[in-house]
C-alpha cells in the first residue's frame, strides 16, 4: 500500500508519554490471568523500545510501504521475534502474545481523533494506515510465535526418542536395547544411530533388543528390526531379539516375515544367557560352587 507522508510518527512522538501507560494498560487487561507474568518494569521498557523503533522506521522511510517484511523494518521485526519467543517459554497464546502490538491501536487512533477530527479525510486515511502496519505487526509476532513453538516441540520429540532408545550395557561386550511403544521410520533411525555408536564405543560383539514393550508387531516393524539387526552385523555384533510373546509370535508366522537368521527369544534372561555364552561365559549358582 502507496501511502504520502503520514502523521503517525509525529503523533507518536508528541504523545508518547500518555500513549505508554494506555496502551501497557490495554495490554494487560487483554493479557488476563497471564498479566502477573510480566514485570512492570520488563513491559514498560518493551513498550518504549517499540515505540522508539516504530517511530525511526517510519521516518526513515518504512512508511513508503506497509511491508514489514522489508529491510527497513529489520529491527522492529528483530524485537517482536525476541518478544514472542519469550512469551511462548511465559506459556502465552499466540492471540495473547498479538495484544502486544494490536493494543497500542485504541490510544493510538484516539490521539489521531483529537489530531485530525476537523478534517475526516486524513483521520480515515491514517486510522487505514495504522490499521494496516499495526496488523501486519501483530501477524508478524503471532507467525514467529508459533515458528519458536514449533522449534520447541520438535526439539522435544528429538530428545524424547533419544530418552526412549537407551541402549545399556549389560556385561562386557553385552549390549540391550528395551523398546517401548511404537516404532517408526524416526524412531527406528535414532535406534540404529545410538546401536551403532554404543557398539563402537564398547567393542561389544553382542546386542539384545527387547521388544517386549513394544504393544504390536506389523510388517513395517517387523522390517524396522531386521534392518537393526542388519546394521548391527556390519558393525560386527550379533543380534537377538528378545520379548517375543506368542501373540508377536503367531502375528510373525501369520505376515511372512522371514526371522530365520534372527536368533530369538521369549524373555530378556534367556537372550542375556545366549549373550554370555557367545561371549565365552556363563552364570554359575555360587552356592553350589
Amino acid at each position: 500500500m502507496e501511502v504520502s507522508v503520514s502523521r503517525i510518527p509525529q503523533i507518536l512522538a508528541k504523545y508518547q508519554q500518555e500513549l505508554l501507560p494506555e496502551w501497557m494498560a490495554q495490554h494487560r487487561e487483554a493479557m488476563g490471568r497471564r498479566a502477573d507474568v510480566v514485570k512492570d518494569d520488563e513491559l514498560r521498557e518493551q513498550g518504549t523500545r517499540f515505540l522508539g523503533l516504530l517511530n525511526a522506521t517510519l521516518q526513515d522511510g518504512g512508511a513508503a510501504t506497509i511491508d514489514v517484511n522489508a529491510p527497513a523494518w529489520a529491527e522492529v521485526r528483530n524485537l517482536l521475534t525476541g518478544l514472542s519467543r519469550q512469551r511462548a517459554r511465559q506459556g502465552f497464546t499466540p492471540s495473547e502474545t498479538a495484544t502486544f502490538v494490536f493494543a497500542l491501536k485504541r490510544p493510538l487512533f484516539m490521539r489521531l481523533r483529537r489530531e485530525l477530527g476537523r478534517d475526516p479525510d486524513s483521520l480515515a486515511d491514517e486510522i487505514w494506515f495504522g490499521t494496516m502496519l499495526l496488523d501486519q505487526l501483530g501477524l508478524y509476532t503471532t507467525e514467529v510465535f508459533q515458528k519458536g513453538r514449533e522449534e520447541v516441540i520438535a526439539r522435544q520429540q528429538q530428545e524424547m526418542l533419544e530418552l526412549s532408545t537407551p541402549v545399556v550395557q549389560l556385561w562386557e561386550g553385552v549390549l540391550a536395547l528395551p523398546l517401548i511403544g511404537t516404532l517408526d521410520s524416526a524412531r527406528t533411525q535414532v535406534v540404529m544411530e545410538n546401536l551403532l555408536q554404543k557398539i563402537v564405543d564398547t567393542g561389544a560383539s553382542v546386542a539384545i533388543v527387547d521388544i517386549t514393550g513394544v504393544p504390536t508387531v506389523d510388517t513395517l516393524v517387523a522390517q524396522h528390526l531386521l534392518k537393526t539387526v542388519a546394521a548391527a552385523r556390519l558393525m560386527g555384533a550379533e543380534c537377538i531379539v528378545s520379548g517375543i510373546r506368542p501373540q508377536i509370535a503367531q502375528t510373525i508366522v501369520h505376515l511372512g516375515v522371514e526371522l530365520a537368521n534372527v536368533v530369538t527369544k521369549a524373555t530378556l534372561a534367556d537372550a542375556f544367557a545366549i549373550a554370555l555364552a557367545h561371549t565365552g561365559r556363563a552364570v554359575v549358582d555360587a552356592a553350589r560352587g
